[in-house]
């Protein structure tokens, strides 16, 4: 498959202009609120303290996900909010977004192990990024979902 062409851009919520952040929480809202019908507070309070990837056609987001660095009371990365625009699908940016995510973690916090909550039916896709299950299967706004780690790289160490 060809590889689709892209631009990542990581950084904090008082980075963007508005217009940017408007068209980012709105994907999220139209992907996990509206098309999973999942009535949830995207807008949790973390926003403003994490970083926001972002994959850029031009000027189009297509792709996003949201990178919460270890803190006092949690020693792992987290990667989560990760979402493909619907009219992008079908291009391997979930993929994408995953390896550049992971990057982004790596290059930041080399020495935490990288978690998320995946909805369990995408476990073996994120496997195939080096996470593996550390739960069981829970219901999470009434979709099942599965914690998963993976290991720190410890590169910089």
């Amino acid at each position: 498959m060809a590889t689709y062409a892209y631009r990542a851009d990581v950084r904090r919520m008082d980075a963007f202009s508005a217009v940017e952040l408007y068209a980012l929480l709105k994907l999220r809202v139209d992907v996990f609120v509206v098309e999973q019908e999942c009535p949830y507070p995207d807008l949790d309070g973390r926003d403003v303290d994490v970083l926001h990837l972002r994959l850029l056609s031009g000027a189009d987001l297509i792709a996003a996900a949201r990178i919460l660095p270890p803190d006092g009371t949690n020693s792992l990365a987290r990667i989560g909010r990760v979402v493909v625009s619907p009219a992008h699908r079908g291009k391997r940016l979930g993929e994408a977004v995953m390896r550049e995510a992971i990057a982004a973690c790596e290059l930041r916090f080399p020495q935490a192990q990288i978690a998320l909550s995946a909805q369990s039916h995408l476990k073996r896709f994120y496997e195939s990024f080096g996470f593996s299950p550390v739960s069981e299967e829970y219901l999470e706004d009434g979709i099942p979902h599965i914690d998963m780690v993976r290991p720190a790289t410890n590169r910089g160490a």
